[in-house]
């Protein structure tokens, strides 16, 4: 029942986001876009983003190696007593 509410709710705060005015204009984006400058921002943007996903991959590979070397040295631990 909770994650019921909770789901509801979200749609409901979803929908307040997605009914702002369109008219809004943003100044910024328009003269960085006009200049070009919109496109470095996007590429810094991806460029961290890339880097947090293989940073999280590389630990990942590296926590599944220790987890790997741990449960063969209780095997051989076991197997040693």
């Amino acid at each position: 029942m909770k994650k019921i509410i909770s789901f509801f709710l979200l749609q409901i705060i979803a929908l307040n986001v997605f009914a702002q005015r369109p008219e809004t204009n943003v100044d910024m984006a328009d003269v960085m876009r006009s200049n070009g400058k919109i496109y470095v921002v996007i590429a810094v943007l991806l460029t961290i983003f890339a880097a947090l996903v293989l940073f999280l991959i590389s630990q990942e590979w590296r926590l599944k190696r220790m987890e790997k070397k741990l449960n063969e040295h209780i095997l051989n631990s076991k197997n040693n007593q």
